[in-house]
């Protein structure tokens, strides 16, 4: 592998958003020969899109098998297999929640979270295999799997990363890299979104999810020592229109805040890390034969395939949502997430069957869109600095 170019793989968080990477993988997996192993040198994940890497790391040996065991689990996903879903643990929580406001709090009974993620552990601890991690990397098939979470105390992004021994570790203004033996700990951590999941203590500190302060979620990948890397948003690109100006707009519910919430932390740090590299990539350009170097460090040029969903993820989960537990729809529709404007919420908690197939179904058939282009990528063939859907692409460069 150290003789080829470096593929990274990156996946960003995502909630139940994640079954659309599983779509993209599957993709990627029909391309390569039969029985192939793990294309990628590098895997990065942050928040649902570290558990994904994760997997694959632990599989690393077949790729093939090893999307077909998370299309498995994905497709057939229950959302009590990530929370609490029942009434009464929904009703618990609310009145909990309710006496802690008017009680003006409850000192050390305060409530941690809106959900219970117990079953989320559970889960992983059947279908991540943690010792594998080492012996993908000590056979080959894998280089580095790099997992980042939000530490509350520091206020840094760290990345805890398992690699090669050669690999070593970075320090910048608010983010790190920690080379460590990744455990469950890490990835329940970098999956922790604020408010809805209790954080998670590792060593003498709490962390939450991975998106929080990962402003430059290439990074990682590119201190790992990528030349190319594949990156699956979870968000189509086309914005909203803008409402009308004689027309007096609906106050946001809490719901819709929510939903705004972690759209911004799950994607924007994304785009505008796609802005920076490709600027780079321009200036490297440029400059012809003449060497461009940084902190001591020779900059080049990184190549890079965007996999975005064509199609408004918000329409696919309104047409699900009913498939949510009871209990669940009540507490979301006491947020406001009845509407249209509440289903960017309801779009990353939707971990439902029907839900979730749609959605590697997206996947798949938006990477098999570009297949050209993955070739290119997969099989070490000169390609481009940035594939990406035109629109995409455009406001990258321009």
């Amino acid at each position: 592998m150290a003789e080829r170019i470096r593929k990274a793989l990156i996946l960003p968080g995502a909630g139940a958003r994640g079954a659309y990477q599983v779509g993209v993988l599957k993709a990627v997996a029909s391309i390569l020969p039969k029985r192939a192993r793990n294309p990628f040198a590098i895997i990065s994940g942050t928040s649902a899109g570290a558990i994904n890497a994760a997997v694959l790391a632990c599989r690393a040996a077949n790729f093939e098998r090893a999307i077909a065991d998370m299309e498995r689990v994905w497709s057939n996903f229950r959302a009590s297999q990530v929370y609490r879903t029942d009434n009464w643990t929904m009703l618990k929580t609310s009145l909990h929640w309710l006496a802690a406001l008017v009680f003006g709090g409850l000192g050390v009974a305060n409530p941690k979270a809106l959900l219970d993620n117990t079953p989320l552990r559970a889960l992983l601890e059947r279908d991540v295999r943690f010792p594998r991690i080492a012996k993908a990397i000590e056979r080959g098939h894998l280089e580095a799997l790099a997992v980042t979470a939000s530490a509350y105390t520091t206020a840094r992004s760290v990345t805890f990363f398992q690699a090669r021994e050669s690999l070593r570790g970075w320090s910048r203004v608010r983010r790190v890299g920690k080379p460590t033996i990744l455990n469950m700990d890490h990835l329940i951590a970098s999956a922790a979104v604020p408010f809805m999941f209790p954080p998670v203590r590792i060593g003498g500190e709490y962390y939450g999810d991975g998106s929080m302060r990962h402003r430059a979620p290439l990074s990682s990948a590119i201190h790992l020592g990528a030349d190319r890397m594949l990156v699956i948003g979870v968000r189509a690109e086309r914005p909203d229109p803008e409402p009308p100006a004689d027309v007096e707009p609906p106050v946001p519910s809490l719901a819709q805040l929510g939903g705004y919430m972690l759209d911004t932390l799950f994607m924007d740090g994304l785009y505008t890390d796609l802005e920076r590299l490709s600027r780079i990539n321009r200036l490297l350009e440029v400059s012809g034969p003449r060497r461009v170097t940084q902190g001591g460090a020779e900059l080049k040029q990184l190549h890079t395939v965007v996999i975005v969903p064509k199609d408004d993820v918000r329409e696919v989960a309104a047409r699900h949502a009913h498939e949510l537990p009871r209990g669940l729809r009540l507490l979301l529709r006491g947020l406001g997430a009845g509407d249209a404007g509440g289903m960017q919420l309801v779009s990353y908690l939707l971990f439902e069957s029907g839900f979730t197939r749609e959605l590697i179904a997206m996947g798949f058939r938006d990477a098999l869109e570009m297949e050209e282009e993955l070739r290119a990528f997969l099989f070490d063939q000169p390609m481009d600095t940035l594939y990406a859907p035109p629109h995409l692409k455009f406001a990258l460069e321009r």
